[in-house]
């Protein structure tokens, strides 16, 4: 049996503005286990990136507050955890690449240095000589030469400046890594390049990671599992062959499957999803994606749905459940 390595459980994240209360996850339930890749997937608004900034509790200072719930690292609980115990959580067990490499990197220090700070930082008995080495390697592993290290980030394209990201985000070689849409900024030939470079770093250090991301292309080749989230909830969960081959799905999901171009028709248009994303300061009752679903019955608007299991698979909606039930294929 798998080991768990990060349990996330009925997790409930709120932004506090002048302007209102945003709920942005709402009872998230999440688990990954050692040495595997998850792939979070939604739209813009769904509540991905606050997921990630609160495993690592970096929600913004006197607005972000986590109201409810569990993060689990290990059976440590993050969200009990004193600051002094997180600094040395971050960049050491967990890490993660923030989704815009341009503004990722200290425009003053070399790169070499800010790959140093992380060594310095969680290994003081390395001497000089030891850090700079490591630097070396770090380097060459995301494929930069290591004479580039004196170089600062202005002195690198975008697919560089992300490369040099994971060298810091991987230097002291973390369980695991939250990448926060990673290969957004670039284009489509050096995306390739580094979700290759991922895949093979993670077979040589067994990292497990959370791979934000819109591209259901990118989770296919690069994700054991794969969970669908919508308005701060996961509807759907499961491995990538349940997701991507299971005879049940969210209504969302098929939306999300259905707006991808087909190389092999012929079609005037596209066939995006209805609708908008709800206002997450007044989400609505019952299903968050009853306003938008081409499937909705009169219980999705007043009551939750509860999530239909079958071995690894979850989906949570209303057609699968009680006298709703479906089971449509």
């Amino acid at each position: 049996m798998a080991e768990k390595l990060l349990e996330i459980k009925d997790l409930h994240v709120v932004y506090k503005t002048d302007e209102g209360c945003v709920y942005a996850v709402n009872g998230l339930n999440l688990t990954v286990n050692k040495g595997q890749v998850l792939g979070l997937v939604g739209e813009t608004g769904a509540g991905k990136t606050t997921t990630a900034l609160s495993i690592l509790r970096l929600l913004p200072d006197r607005i972000g507050e986590i109201v409810q719930g569990e993060i689990l690292l290990d059976g440590t609980d993050i969200i009990h955890c004193k600051d002094a115990e997180l600094r040395l959580i971050r960049g050491n067990k967990v890490s993660m690449i923030f989704q815009d490499p341009m503004t990722s990197l200290n425009p003053i220090l070399t790169v070499g240095d800010q790959i140093a700070e992380v060594l310095e930082l969680h290994n003081p008995d390395m001497n000089h000589e030891e850090i700079q080495a490591r630097v070396d390697d770090m380097l060459s592993l995301v494929g930069i030469v290591p004479e580039r290290k004196n170089d600062y980030p202005h002195q690198f394209s975008g697919g560089m400046k992300q490369r040099v990201v994971i060298a810091i985000a991987l230097a002291c070689t973390p369980e695991l890594l939250l990448a926060d849409e990673p290969t957004t900024a670039l284009d489509v030939t050096i995306q390739d390049q580094v979700l290759q470079m991922m895949r093979e770093l993670k077979e040589k250090l067994n990292t497990a990671m959370i791979l934000i991301t819109h591209d259901l292309g990118v989770v296919a080749n690069n994700c054991d599992s794969v969970a669908i989230m919508y308005a701060g909830e996961i509807i759907e969960q499961g491995t990538v062959e349940d997701v991507f081959e299971g005879a049940y799905h969210h209504p969302y999901t098929v939306g999300l499957f259905n707006s991808i171009p087909d190389l092999s028709k012929k079609t005037r248009r596209l066939s995006p999803i209805d609708g908008l994303m709800p206002d997450p300061s007044n989400l609505p009752s019952g299903c968050a994606f009853h306003d938008r679903c081409p499937r909705c019955m009169e219980k999705c608007v007043s009551q939750k749905p509860q999530p239909f299991v079958q071995d690894t698979h979850m989906v949570r909606c209303h057609l699968y459940q009680g006298d709703g039930e479906e089971m449509a294929r």
